[in-house]
C-alpha cells in the first residue's frame, strides 16, 4: 500500500521541491519524471541514478531541454533510446536516431510524426524493411520521389504499407505496376477508373481485401455491385451495405444476412477447430478475422452521406444510419431530434448527447446516463461525460442510490465538504477514489484515507494537493527516504 501512496504523492502538484528532490531515491515509479515542474538540477539528479524508468521517462518529456535529451539519444540501453525516438521535436536527437544501430529505435523514429522531411527521406533507404514499412504505412505526406521507391520496394510488405487503403493518389504511370502486384493490387483499386472488364476481373481476385475494395469504389458497375452483395466475405457485404447507391432491398438482405451470419463466425474465430486450421491459408484467416471484426461493428459503420443528408434516412431500420444521423443532431427539427433520443437503441440517444448536447434537456440526459450499462471487460464510459450538468443536479448525483451516479457528482467542482466527507466513507470504492481526487476534500479526512484498503484510494488522496506538506513528509521518513 505504501507504494501505491508514493505513487500519488510523485504526481501531486503541490509536493515541495525538497520532498521531491528526496523521492528520486524511491524506485517505485516514473510518475515523478514525468514532472513539468522539474528543474535542470532534479532531472541531473535523476539522470545520475541511472534508473531506466526515469530515463525512459525524461526522454519523452517535452519540458526536457534538449541536451538531455541528446544524451539519452546515446544512451547504451535500447529501450532509452526508442523513447527519445518517440519523443518531442528535436532534430539533432533525431539526426543520432536516424543512425541507430538499433532496428526497434529506427522504426520508433519512422511513426514519430514530428520527423523532418529529409529524414524521413533518409528512412525509405534504411535496410530494414521492418523500418522502411513503418515509414511507409504511417506518413501520407511523403515526396512524390520517396513514396516511389516505397511503392517499388524489393520487400512486399513495405510495398503494401506504400500503398495502403488510406494513402492519397499513387503515381498514374506506376498503377499496372501495383495492380499486377498481389501485394500492392487492394490499395490501388480505389485509383483504378474500372471498366466492366476491370470490375469483373478484380470481382474474381482470390483476396477478399481487393473485392472489398471493389465494393466501396464509386465508379463500380451495378451490376457487379450487386454480385459482391452475395461475396463470402462479410466484409466485402458489409461495404455493398454502406454504398449510398445500393438499392434499399438488396440492403435489407444483406443486414439480415449478416444478422444471421455473426453467431458462428464469433465461434469459428474464437474457439477454432485445429484440424480446420491446417487448411487455411493466412489470407483465408485474414480474412476470417476482419469478417469478425466487420460483425462486431456493423452498427457503427462510418457514412458520412447519410450524415450529410440526415432526413432522408432519419426513419432507418438500420442503427448505422440512425447514429450517422444522430451526428448531425445539431442541425434537426426538434420532432426528429425528440424521436431519436427516445431511439430503441440506446446507442442513437448517446450519440446526440455526444454531438449536440445543447439539444438534450436535463432530464433526459440524466434518463440517458442511468440506463447505460458499460460491457463487460470494457472501459468506463459515461455517455453523457461532456453534458453541462447544472451544479445542484451534480449534488443530488452525489448522494445517489446508484454508485456510478455518486460517482458522477464529484464532477461539482463546489461539491459541499458535508458530502465529500460523508463520500470518504462509501461502500464503494470508486466513489471513495473519486472523493480522494476532489479539490475541496478536507485535509483530515484526506489524510485518514491514506490508509484506505483500496490502493486506488489511497493513491488519489496522496495525490490530491490539499493533502498537508507535514503528511507527504511524514510518508516519505515511513518509506525511508
Amino acid at each position: 500500500m505504501l507504494d501505491a501512496v508514493l505513487d500519488g504523492l510523485a504526481g501531486n502538484p503541490a509536493l515541495p521541491r525538497d520532498l521531491l528532490r528526496r523521492m528520486i531515491r524511491w524506485r517505485g515509479g516514473s510518475r515523478l519524471a514525468l514532472r513539468a515542474d522539474l528543474t535542470d538540477e532534479v532531472v541531473e539528479e535523476m539522470l545520475a541514478t541511472g534508473w531506466v524508468w526515469f530515463l525512459t521517462a525524461l526522454a519523452v518529456d517535452g519540458s526536457v531541454a534538449s541536451p538531455v535529451r541528446l544524451r539519452l539519444a546515446g544512451h547504451p540501453d535500447q529501450t532509452v533510446r526508442a523513447c527519445a525516438a518517440s519523443g518531442p521535436p528535436d532534430r539533432a536527437v533525431f539526426e543520432i536516431l536516424a543512425a541507430d544501430p538499433d532496428q526497434e529505435v529506427r522504426v520508433r523514429l519512422a511513426e514519430n510524426r514530428s520527423l523532418p522531411p529529409d529524414l524521413r527521406a533518409r528512412l525509405a533507404d534504411d535496410p530494414d524493411p521492418e523500418v522502411r514499412r513503418a515509414l511507409a504505412r504511417g506518413w501520407t505526406d511523403l515526396p512524390e520521389a520517396v513514396r516511389r521507391r516505397l511503392l517499388t520496394d524489393r520487400d512486399e510488405a513495405v510495398r503494401a504499407a506504400a500503398c495502403f487503403t488510406y494513402h492519397p493518389e499513387v503515381p498514374a504511370d506506376l498503377v499496372p505496376t501495383l495492380l499486377a502486384d498481389p501485394a500492392t493490387r487492394a490499395g490501388v483499386v480505389r485509383h483504378l477508373t474500372l471498366t466492366t472488364e476491370s470490375a469483373a476481373r478484380l470481382a474474381e481476385d482470390r483476396d477478399y481485401a481487393v473485392r472489398r475494395e471493389l465494393a466501396r469504389h464509386p465508379g463500380l458497375p451495378a451490376d457487379m455491385r450487386d454480385r459482391l452483395a452475395s461475396d463470402d466475405s462479410t466484409t466485402v457485404q458489409v461495404a455493398v451495405f454502406a454504398r449510398e447507391d445500393t438499392p434499399e432491398p438488396l440492403r435489407a438482405l444483406i443486414h439480415d444476412e449478416v444478422r444471421g451470419r455473426s453467431p458462428s463466425l464469433v465461434v469459428a474465430v474464437d474457439d477454432p477447430d485445429p484440424d480446420d486450421l491446417g487448411e487455411w491459408d493466412d489470407l483465408a484467416f485474414k480474412q476470417l478475422v476482419e469478417d469478425r471484426a466487420t460483425v462486431a461493428r456493423f452498427d457503427r459503420l462510418p457514412l458520412p452521406w447519410v450524415t450529410a443528408d440526415p432526413m432522408r434516412h432519419a426513419g432507418s431500420p438500420y442503427t448505422s444510419f440512425r447514429l450517422a444521423v444522430a451526428a448531425a443532431a445539431a442541425s434537426l427539427p426538434p420532432a426528429v431530434v425528440d424521436r431519436l433520443l427516445a431511439d430503441e437503441e440506446p446507442r442513437v440517444a448517446e450519440a446526440v448527447v455526444e454531438h449536440a448536447p445543447h439539444r438534450v434537456d436535463e432530464a433526459t440526459a440524466e434518463r440517458i446516463e442511468r440506463a447505460y450499462r458499460p460491457p463487460a471487460r470494457a472501459r468506463a464510459r459515461r455517455p453523457t461525460g461532456r453534458y453541462p450538468y447544472q451544479p445542484e443536479t451534480l449534488r443530488r448525483f452525489a448522494t445517489d442510490p446508484d454508485p456510478r451516479m455518486r460517482v458522477f457528482g464529484f464532477r461539482d467542482p463546489a461539491l459541499p465538504a458535508d458530502i465529500l466527507s460523508t463520500s470518504a466513507a462509501d461502500p464503494d470504492g470508486n466513489v471513495r477514489r473519486s472523493a480522494a481526487a476532489h479539490r475541496r476534500m478536507p485535509a483530515t479526512v484526506l489524510v485518514a484515507m491514506l490508509d484506505d484498503p483500496d490502493e486506488r484510494v489511497a493513491r488519489a488522496a496522496a495525490g490530491n494537493p490539499g493533502l498537508p506538506v507535514e503528511t507527504m513528509a511524514e510518508l516519505l521518513r515511513r518509506a525511508g527516504l
